[in-house]
């Protein structure tokens, strides 16, 4: 697609897996262990969300992260019909597929990350965030061997991670934070899956991943978190992002799906034991091991949501959050100008939401 740069992927990202240690590090596929990948169809999920009105459905894209997974509920439940929401949701096997699916106009709506989305923006995509979903609270880590006891040991270390991801990102703010840059590592631009390798193999010292690949790479003796997404509010934020064109000709339809949202997280609240069952199921792990990584993961509130839209002068407000991904992305090559996000974001429904809760009829 003219002008669309990589994204900042939780999975693969486009042309980057290929990058590799220059001392000769070289990984096949077999040296991931498929165990750990999230296990997953390929098939759609389309919701028999039948209502009274004639309003168009609404394409939704997800894909694997503790953070989407309520989407799965809305659907299983029933609480896009019983919210008026008519939504066609699509669950993509890949993250990336489901993102170039949206910057093609080929879905209205998908769930993905504000890094993805301020990418998309750079290479001309009309995207707009309207919903905070989560906030990666722990679940993208740096995980570092035996002998490594802080930030600053990094310096000279052999140090992976899948380049332009969201963990790139954190790495990067982690060694800012000790003074360091990325000129003080040995940088491995690696696929997450195979980063995580490399590391178990001995052939790292350190990785930036996410989970569920966090499990793998702490399968290494003697490993250790670290620090993680937790230490950084805000570095790390998911999104409902819908195009431009839904915007202006499915108002209602996303004012609903929002509305189904918060819907959903009651339920949740309510339901724990059923929804958990539905989420690991989508998600191809146990119920235990789904409960681990969704507690790295913080499901926004109402309130949450109505603050992060706010200006602010950290990365708990989305707008500075996105001037920050921007520079990011020049910093990395992925990018020659910082992209314009003037129109990026728009809360007119989460305000509406709100103000509904505020007032009920």
């Amino acid at each position: 697609m003219p002008g669309f740069t990589a994204p900042l992927g939780r999975l693969k990202p486009l042309g980057l897996c290929s990058a590799f240690f220059m001392l000769g590090l070289m990984l096949t596929v077999g040296c991931t262990n498929p165990a750990v990948y999230i296990k997953t169809t390929t098939e759609s999920a389309a919701v028999a969300a039948t209502t009274d009105s004639d309003l168009s459905a609404i394409n939704l894209g997800f894909s694997a992260w503790p953070g989407w997974f309520p989407w799965q509920v809305a659907q299983d439940e029933g609480i896009f019909q019983a919210k008026g929401a008519p939504v066609d949701l699509k669950w993509f096997d890949g993250y990336l597929e489901s993102i170039s699916t949206l910057t093609a106009g080929q879905i209205d709506a998908n769930s993905q990350t504000l890094g993805d989305t301020v990418s998309s923006v750079a290479g001309g995509a009309e995207q707009v965030v309207v919903l905070v979903n989560d906030n990666s609270t722990g679940n993208d880590k740096v995980i570092v061997r035996d002998g490594i006891g802080a930030i600053a040991d990094l310096k000279g270390k052999k140090v992976a991670a899948e380049e332009g991801t969201v963990d790139h990102f954190l790495l990067l703010l982690g060694l800012q934070k000790a003074g360091l840059t990325a000129e003080d590592i040995q940088f491995g631009a690696l696929e997450t899956g195979k980063a995580a390798a490399a590391f178990v193999a001995g052939q790292v010292d350190a990785v930036a991943v996410f989970a569920p690949f966090t499990t793998q790479a702490l399968k290494l003796p003697e490993s250790k978190e670290l620090f993680s997404s937790k230490d950084f509010p805000g570095a790390i934020s998911d999104h409902l992002v819908v195009t431009r064109q839904a915007i202006d000709e499915k108002p209602e339809q996303i004012q609903a799906l929002v509305d189904a949202w918060f819907a959903t997280l009651d339920f949740i609240k309510t339901n724990q034991a059923r929804a958990y069952e539905i989420m690991a199921k989508r998600a191809g792990v146990s119920i235990d091991e789904y409960k681990d990584y969704a507690d790295g993961t913080r499901l926004f509130t109402i309130e949450e949501n109505l603050k992060a839209f706010q200006p602010g002068n950290d990365l708990t407000s989305l707008l500075y959050a996105a001037d920050t991904m921007g520079q990011f992305l020049i910093d990395v090559g992925l990018t020659e100008t910082k992209p314009n996000t003037t129109f990026l974001f728009d809360d007119r429904f989460v305000k509406a939401y709100a103000q509904r809760q505020a007032n009920p009829a």
